[in-house]
């Protein structure tokens, strides 16, 4: 029996500013941490390469620190929104893993609570942001 999915999920259509107030921080982390390891897959994709390979670079660019990193780079890129969405996911973050700093995992998650707002809201917004992340050009073809 097929199902009819409540959303268009390969032709993304925003959201309204209300469906998205309605999203608490974390949870646009939860979707932003989930739409840039897909952009980091992709990236890395080509040229064809060993799985374990593909997951040593993946795991490389998702990993808190180089996510923290990367936010710091980008901040200064931000409009005025996009700073105080990635300040809101910051502040949100509690806990987190005992191998990161707090500081690090905080902004790591601010970085994927912006990432999943535009995601939501402004998807050539997020690409325009996506396309300047300094990856390692000589590990993919695919950029």
């Amino acid at each position: 029996m097929l199902y009819s999915l409540p959303f268009s999920f390969l032709q993304l259509t925003s959201l309204s500013p209300t469906e998205v107030r309605a999203i608490s921080p974390t949870a646009l982390a939860y979707i932003g941490d989930a739409v840039y390891e897909l952009f980091i897959r992709r990236y890395y994709l080509l040229p064809p390469s060993r799985l374990r390979d593909y997951h040593q670079k993946v795991v490389a660019c998702v990993r808190a620190e180089a996510q923290a990193e990367i936010a710091q780079e980008l901040y200064p890129l931000l409009s005025g929104a996009e700073q105080a969405i990635l300040k809101q996911g910051r502040n949100a973050a509690v806990g987190g893993p005992r191998r990161t700093n707090p500081v690090t995992y905080q902004y790591a998650t601010g970085f994927e609570t912006l990432i999943g707002y535009l995601y939501l809201t402004d998807p050539p917004r997020l690409e325009e942001l996506l396309a300047q992340i300094k990856l390692d050009p000589s590990t993919s073809n695919s950029a």
